[in-house]
């Protein structure tokens, strides 16, 4: 499992300390995977728009195909969701 964000590495590490994530955290701060992967979209907050990251979830197979896209993440109870995704596979 991988996370992937645009923040530098030396913010991420404060994240996954913060947070004690279990998985590794990728920096994407040029955003060619985020651009690869299409998720900057357009976004508005307060009425103006902006190009931002979408939080998105890739389940990616062992053959290195997508199999599924979580669109427009919230963090509260995504991974049970992906779980139960995972589970009924």
């Amino acid at each position: 499992m991988l996370g992937i964000s645009a923040d530098a590495s030396e913010k991420q590490k404060k994240f996954q300390d913060k947070y004690d994530l279990p998985y590794t955290l990728l920096a994407d701060t040029d955003k060619k995977i985020c651009n690869v992967f299409g998720v900057i979209k357009d976004k508005n907050m307060y009425g103006k728009i902006f190009k931002g990251i979408a939080r998105t979830t890739f389940v990616i197979g062992p053959d290195a195909k997508i199999k599924h896209i979580f669109n427009n993440v919230k963090a509260e109870g995504h991974a049970e969701e992906v779980l139960a995704y995972l589970k009924g596979e």
